[in-house]
C-alpha cells in the first residue's frame, strides 16, 4: 500500500479570505485534516478555515491535537508525539493528511515540530500562508522595510539583551509573541528611545483586531498571545 503525503497548510493570520486557492483546494479534498486544539477542543486554525469546511468534497476524519496551555516544553513535546503518532497511522494507511497551521507553517509554525517527527518516513509538502508579520504591515498600511533599511524579526521570548540589540541595530523590528513579555518590551522600547517608532497589534485579521498607532495607550501588563509590535523609523529615506 502506498503511504500518504503529509501537508503543512498555512491558513493565514485570521481573515478566512486570505487563505490561498491551493490551501482551500487541499482542505476541501483531504481525507484527513489535523490541527492543534485547546482543552475545550477549539482550534483557531480550523476557525480560520471555516469556509473550506463548509464545502468539503469528501467524508473527512479530523485529528485534534490537544495542546496544553503551559510553558512546559515536556508537555508540549508529549502532545506533538501523540499527534504525530495519530497522523502516522493515517499516513501508513495510505491517506493524505492535512495539518492546518495559522499564518505560515514554517514561520513560528507548529507544523515544524510534526515535520521533524515524520519527514524521514513520509513524503511531506508545505503550502505557505500569509504570516501575521505581513498582515500587520497591511493593517498599518506601512512598509516593513525599504531600500537599505535593515529588518529583523524577534520573539518576546528572547532575552532583554537580544531584544535591546535588535532595537539598537536595526531600522525595522517586529517582535512576535509579545503577550506575556509586553511590560518588558515597553521598558526596552523606552530604554532604546524607540517608543515613538512602535505600533502594536492584536488578533490581526479577526473580528477583535486591535491596532494601536501609539503605544502610550497600552497598559503595562501582559497581553494576549496573538499580539506583536512593529517598530519602523518615523523618518524614512524612500529614494
Amino acid at each position: 500500500m502506498n503511504k500518504g503525503c503529509f501537508y503543512g497548510v498555512g491558513v493565514g493570520p485570521g481573515d478566512p479570505e486570505l487563505i490561498t486557492l491551493k490551501a482551500l483546494r487541499l482542505i476541501r479534498n483531504a481525507a484527513v485534516v489535523s490541527y492543534l486544539a485547546n482543552d475545550s477542543g477549539q482550534s483557531q486554525a480550523r476557525v480560520i478555515a471555516c469556509e473550506a469546511f463548509a464545502n468539503i468534497q469528501v467524508e473527512q476524519i479530523e485529528i485534534a491535537i490537544n495542546m496544553p496551555m503551559s510553558t512546559d516544553r515536556r508537555l508540549a513535546n508529549r502532545a506533538y508525539d501523540e499527534g504525530a503518532e495519530q497522523i502516522r497511522q493515517q499516513l501508513e494507511s495510505g491517506h493524505d493528511v492535512i495539518f492546518l497551521c495559522e499564518g505560515d507553517p514554517l514561520f513560528f509554525g507548529s507544523f515544524a515540530y510534526l515535520l521533524e517527527r515524520l519527514q524521514s518516513e513520509f513524503e511531506c509538502q508545505v503550502v505557505p500562508g500569509i504570516s501575521s508579520v505581513h498582515a500587520a504591515s497591511a493593517a498599518l498600511k506601512a512598509p516593513l522595510t525599504m531600500l537599505k533599511e535593515s529588518f529583523v524579526v524577534v520573539s518576546g521570548r528572547h532575552s532583554d539583551e537580544q531584544i535591546r540589540a535588535a532595537l539598537q541595530q536595526h531600522d525595522s523590528v517586529v517582535i512576535m509573541k509579545a503577550g506575556q513579555a509586553r511590560p518588558r518590551i515597553l521598558t526596552l522600547l523606552e530604554e532604546t528611545s524607540r517608543q515613538n517608532d512602535a505600533r502594536y497589534l492584536e488578533y490581526i485579521g479577526r473580528e477583535n483586531q486591535r491596532v494601536e498607532a501609539s503605544i502610550s495607550s497600552l497598559a503595562n501588563e501582559a497581553g494576549p498571545y496573538f499580539s506583536l509590535f512593529v517598530i519602523t523609523r518615523q523618518e524614512r529615506n524612500s529614494r
